[in-house]
């Protein structure tokens, strides 16, 4: 009969714990001898670490400017959904929807479910039929 209660520790082998913050002379951060001195190899990951922030923030920025010209009307949302701008690429239908002013969650499921669109469709993977679908329902009657 197995005995409940306490648990026996694993008696494994004794591990050192590792930095790969700081790898030793000579190795990478994954144990992997190189030629390179680890400073060269962390500046380039930190280059490319602050490039991608900076892209980042350039997104969000162009994003919010381009929100509040949707919400107060400079700007139509058809266009936007028509002519895709660099910063709507990677946005979903639904947060784009949703930036018009009175437009909220089940106003937005309603009209993607009437095209048979997901809420989580990026605009950048729209076809050219769902994009001129979508452009229509958006239009006033």
């Amino acid at each position: 009969m197995a005995r409940r209660g306490r648990v026996e520790p694993h008696a494994g082998p004794r591990l050192r714990p590792v930095n790969f913050d700081h790898p030793p002379e000579g190795r990478t951060a994954r144990g992997i001898h190189c030629h390179c001195r680890f400073n060269l190899y962390r500046e380039s990951r930190g280059s490319q670490h602050l490039q991608a922030l900076e892209r980042a923030n350039r997104v969000r920025l162009a994003r919010a400017a381009l929100k509040r010209s949707i919400a107060s009307g400079e700007l139509p949302i058809t266009k936007v959904i028509s002519e895709c701008p660099w910063q709507t690429e990677s946005m979903t239908l639904s947060e784009l929807l949703r930036s018009q002013s009175r437009w909220g969650r089940t106003r937005t499921r309603k009209l993607l479910a009437s095209v048979g669109l997901s809420e989580n469709k990026r605009l950048d993977t729209l076809t050219e039929r769902q994009r001129m679908l979508l452009v229509s329902q958006l239009r006033p009657h």
